[in-house]
């Protein structure tokens, strides 16, 4: 692990535990079975699914994908911020609790996950992730990284959408969570793409928390044996990357300053004043470089 990368302060042993009631031991291994065995149908019927046009294919992942919370015992409510859908790529960037944040994202907004390589190598969802084109990138070695952003870049460009949790590793769900960090945002600045943010909440966040090194198996069973499990799932209004706030005129920090603006969008603070603040700087830079030398105003 490289000492670059951000690490939360959840551990399992403070953090991912439920306390409120419990399923017995059989209807818990039901609900294992069953959500395992609907994640198994989706890794089967990945690879003739994308051979299907797109609206069908989109249907059909969505429809997998709200299937994946039920059958481990999770209700979703879902709330989307009304928007008129663009031809071209997005980003969509969103909070990282848990592994049920992937299928939550996918039945509302199915896109190309952006996932570091490690989940490459999970039983099942890794495989799943292979065969969704899910762009793999690897986060132990900083130099990879420009390379990582022209690849996320050149989809958006292409017309995918793109998912994303910047907030770089998976947090508890307790607090505010973590920073979104701004190189995936620079990728949506080079697209000129819209930046889409997304809230997760979870009604019981320490049942689902998958954090520090947390085993896969143990966090599934936490999940099942949870009872009265509820995510809601909010997916907010876009912010065009293409914004004058978010272009600088003079190659200032804009990925930090939209990845600001995301990050409040998700954790519900205002950032109006921020965006004002960068927008007009971006304009004065803009006036400033365009006015005749000649120019004198008394």
């Amino acid at each position: 692990m490289s000492a670059w990368l951000p690490v939360a302060p959840c551990t399992p042993q403070a953090c991912a535990r439920h306390t409120g009631a419990v399923r017995s031991p059989l209807p818990a291994l039901l609900r294992l079975l069953a959500g395992c065995a609907w994640t198994l149908l989706g890794v089967a019927c990945a690879l003739p699914v994308r051979l299907l046009p797109a609206p069908a294919r989109g249907w059909l992942v969505r429809r997998w994908a709200r299937g994946v919370p039920r059958t481990f015992g999770v209700r979703v409510t879902v709330r989307v911020h009304p928007y008129a859908p663009g031809s071209g790529g997005e980003l969509v960037v969103a909070n990282h609790i848990s592994w049920l944040d992937i299928p939550l994202v996918a039945s509302v907004l199915p896109g190309r996950m952006l996932a570091k390589s490690e989940v490459g190598r999970w039983p099942l969802l890794g495989r799943l992730a292979g065969l969704g084109s899910t762009l793999f990138i690897d986060r132990d070695r900083l130099r990879a990284l420009p390379g990582a952003v022209d690849t996320v870049a050149a989809a958006l460009r292409a017309g995918s959408r793109v998912v994303a949790f910047p907030e770089g590793s998976t947090w508890c769900g307790r607090g505010s969570g973590g920073v979104f960090r701004p190189a995936v945002f620079q990728a949506a600045i080079d697209a000129g793409v819209s930046v889409r943010p997304v809230r997760i909440t979870y009604g019981t966040a320490g049942a689902v928390a998958f954090v520090g090194d947390d085993p896969l198996a143990a966090s599934l069973w936490r999940v099942v044996r949870a009872a009265g499990l509820t995510a809601e799932v909010d997916v907010l209004a876009p912010i065009p990357a293409g914004a004058r706030a978010f272009v600088p005129a003079s190659g200032g920090p804009g990925r930090r300053t939209l990845a600001r603006a995301a990050r409040a969008a998700v954790v519900g603070t205002d950032l109006t004043a921020t965006a004002r603040a960068a927008a007009d700087q971006t304009a004065v830079a803009s006036d400033r470089a365009n006015r005749p030398a000649t120019s004198v105003h008394h």
